[in-house]
């Protein structure tokens, strides 16, 4: 059995970013609910990413916890965000195809 969440997070609402998004990708990891957690970046949050300094610093500490977090570069272009995103070292690339192999193979996956 794959242990890992993906979680697709296209809500740009900043409490809704920090009370689930990042609770539970902290949790997830912090108490072994999931071997692994990647976080997907994708529409207006690419922007929310780019502009919100506490968002900023909630994605780094998840990152350093272990936590996956790819940006669709896509978005990113086409929000004019995507030099801000790789300076906080977010992997950037489309996300169409990785995405759809996680709904494919049956992954778990949050939408948010």
């Amino acid at each position: 059995m794959d242990n890992t969440l993906t979680i697709l997070w296209t809500n740009a609402d900043p409490v809704t970013a920090k009370l689930m998004v990042f609770m539970y990708s902290k949790g997830a990891l912090s108490r072994s609910w999931w071997k692994k957690v990647r976080i997907i970046i994708w529409g207006a949050t690419a922007k929310l990413v780019a502009e919100n300094e506490e968002i900023q610093e909630s994605l780094l500490e998840l990152k350093e916890m272990g936590v996956e977090v790819d940006g669709c570069i896509s978005c990113a272009n086409e929000l004019g965000v995507t030099d801000k995103l790789a300076s906080l070292g977010l992997s950037l690339k489309k996300m169409g195809e990785p995405l759809t192999d996680v709904i494919k193979s049956g992954g778990k996956l949050i939408t948010v």
